[in-house]
């Protein structure tokens, strides 16, 4: 994983699931990752890791966007926390992630900036096959609150 990543991420270690930011735009963002392939991933459960967990890559996708377009902003600005409060229209077509040989993209999609959050639509896919798609809705945090 990049340092731009780690840096742009609220998270820390093996909780890193992304490995590279693609392409990015005012709208969307489009990142790969590697790591549903390692045994060792912390959301593996019973040595599996299910395909629920790609909401969590999804989740990811989006905290960099914000990231990135707060550093494009300019001097001062800077992302704030949320948390995912809402998930709809989830679909899927596997059951699990690791056994995907193929790295995974994760694309999200700004649909709206709302009063205290943001609506994204989402899909995880690989070989160009959509795995898991939805919507979500992040609760930012209050301005000024840290992450």
């Amino acid at each position: 994983m990049s340092v731009v990543l780690r840096e742009l991420l609220p998270h820390a270690g093996a909780m890193c699931l992304l490995d590279v930011v693609e392409s990015f735009d005012a709208q969307n963002i489009c990142c790969r990752a590697s790591s549903h392939r390692d045994k060792a991933n912390p959301l593996c459960r019973a040595g599996r890791l299910p395909v629920f967990a790609g909401i969590e890559y999804a989740a990811q996708a989006v905290a960099v966007h914000g990231g990135l377009l707060a550093r494009h902003a300019g001097a001062g600005a800077a992302p704030r926390g949320g948390m995912i409060a809402v998930l709809t229209d989830v679909s899927w077509t596997v059951d699990y992630l690791d056994d995907i040989a193929a790295d995974l993209h994760a694309s999200a999609e700004k649909l709206a900036d709302l009063a205290d959050g943001l609506c994204y639509r989402f899909t995880l896919a690989a070989a160009d096959k959509v795995l898991l798609q939805g919507e979500l809705i992040v609760a930012l945090q209050p301005m000024g609150e840290a992450a």
